[in-house]
């Protein structure tokens, strides 16, 4: 991958703002908090926590909620995501988180799965905190994007 990686502020800016969304998560089924922030190209930080649902198809994750406020808003362009839950380990985006952030955030975004205890250890010595990077090509390799729509066609 590329090194697209953020600066160290907008990195913390991102980390804190996922931190405080996943507050907001409405998770009564799964008790499973999810936290996402994604960071436009502006610099504005657009905050989803899961929502979760009786009927559990209704359910949207932390960050289809985010990039469903962000597009509702104007915004369609983006530079980075964070996402944290309550575990102590770098959790990813499910299948169809990835396939909606494909539609708005380039192939090389970097994404940063972050642990739970991330600002513990931090606290102790570890530099990244246990941060896993990777980015939304690594995350759905052969992707099918808004382009492939484009392609022509043999009948």
């Amino acid at each position: 991958m590329a090194d697209s990686s953020l600066s160290q502020q907008d990195l913390e800016k991102l980390i804190s703002a996922a931190i405080h969304a996943k507050e907001f998560a409405y998770c009564k089924y799964s008790k499973f908090r999810v936290g996402a922030a994604l960071l436009s190209a502006n610099g504005d930080v657009i905050k989803g926590a899961n929502i979760e649902n009786a009927s559990y198809g209704g359910t949207i994750c932390a960050e289809r909620t985010a990039i469903v406020k962000a597009v509702s808003e104007g915004i369609k362009s983006f530079i980075g995501l964070a996402v944290v839950t309550d575990v102590p380990s770098a959790i990813s985006p499910c299948g169809m988180c990835r396939q909606v952030l494909r539609e708005f955030c380039a192939l090389e975004m970097p994404v940063y799965l972050v642990p739970a205890d991330h600002q513990k250890r931090v606290a102790g010595g570890d530099k990244d905190g246990g941060i896993k990077k990777t980015s939304i090509g690594e995350l759905l390799p052969e992707s099918f994007g808004p382009e492939d729509l484009e392609l022509p066609r043999t009948s």
